[in-house]
């Protein structure tokens, strides 16, 4: 199980199959594909790379415990166990992302559950 933690430590999400994240709370959430991440309805949401999820400008969302680069990682939080895994969506087609912008040093302003 992969584990993304928050800018602030606190776990966020995890991934059992190398493609669709839930948040802690067993929420099915996104999937990824291609380094890309998306929501279920097909949005666009962000990057998967290098540990990191970033948000489509580059900026850092969360983290995995072997992330490279990026901004100074927090202390991780003390862990609770993952909620159940909900039933995932169906997936709409995915919309074509952006352009990959340099990877970033910089934490989002964003929130990842927001994006969803």
């Amino acid at each position: 199980m992969i584990e993304f933690f928050d800018r602030h430590g606190s776990e966020a999400a995890y991934c059992l199959d190398g493609h669709s994240l839930y948040l802690w709370s067993g929420r099915a959430a996104a999937v990824i594909h291609d380094d890309k991440v998306y929501a279920y309805d097909g949005r666009f949401i962000g990057w998967a790379d290098r540990g990191w999820i970033s948000d489509e400008d580059g900026a850092c969302l969360l983290f995995e415990r072997d992330a490279v680069g990026g901004p100074h990682k927090p202390q991780r939080q003390v862990k609770t166990t993952p909620g159940p895994r909900g039933t995932k969506p169906a997936r709409a087609e995915l919309r074509q992302a952006p352009s990959h912008p340099a990877s970033s040093t910089a934490w989002s302003h964003r929130v990842f559950s927001d994006l969803l």
